[in-house]
């Protein structure tokens, strides 16, 4: 895989390049909301993992994707309007639970935080090669973790070291897998755009 960047104007995320100049107000509420759904829709694949009250979900991944396609403010909203609906009794965060009493519900306030951040990195390039992609989902997946480890660890009467044990560890192939995926598709996104801009 080549690290060479597309030439795309630089300042840009991919939801940038859609052709909206009339209707942007819309059109931006229309990828909140559909990254809001996406990523409750990816909360839904998940695989229980014995011991520990995470499962394995697509949500990271989807949360990771929509910061770094919509940039910050757009990624921002999407995570916001998730996690307040869910917060609020939609059954979409993961295996269809809602609501504040969750041990898990510090991961969704990392993917808040984690999708702004790759999003304001997305917006200065940080999505347009394999090595810059590996670097943002990398950052990003600490994010979550820094925020959902010890949430866990409160909220579920856990040590520092048995939450990381439960809510860190066996997530780390996973979140290899789910980068190398983002490694793979961004870059090849932009590729494409290239050619076509």
């Amino acid at each position: 895989m080549s690290t060479a960047a597309a030439p795309v104007r630089s300042g840009a995320v991919l939801a940038d390049l859609l052709p909206a100049a009339r209707h942007r107000y819309a059109v931006d509420a229309a990828l909140v909301l559909g990254g809001a759904a996406l990523t409750g829709i990816a909360a839904q694949i998940a695989v229980p993992v014995p011991g520990s009250p995470v499962p394995v979900t697509g949500q990271t991944f989807a949360a990771l994707l929509i910061g770094t396609a919509l940039g910050a403010r757009r990624g921002f909203l999407s995570l916001a309007l998730y996690a307040l609906v869910g917060m609020a009794g939609m059954p979409w965060f993961a295996e269809a639970s809602s609501g504040w009493s969750m041990p898990s519900l510090g991961y969704v306030f990392g993917m808040l935080l984690a999708a702004t951040v790759v999003g304001a990195l997305a917006r200065r390039g940080g999505d347009r090669s394999v090595l810059r992609t590996a670097g943002t989902m990398v950052l990003g997946s600490a994010i979550i973790y820094a925020i959902g480890v010890p949430y866990l660890a409160l909220s579920a009467g856990m040590s520092l070291s048995a939450a990381v044990a439960a809510g860190l560890v066996p997530f780390l192939l996973g979140d290899a897998l789910k980068a190398a995926l983002a490694m793979g598709a961004l870059p090849a996104a932009w590729k494409i755009l290239g050619r076509r801009g």
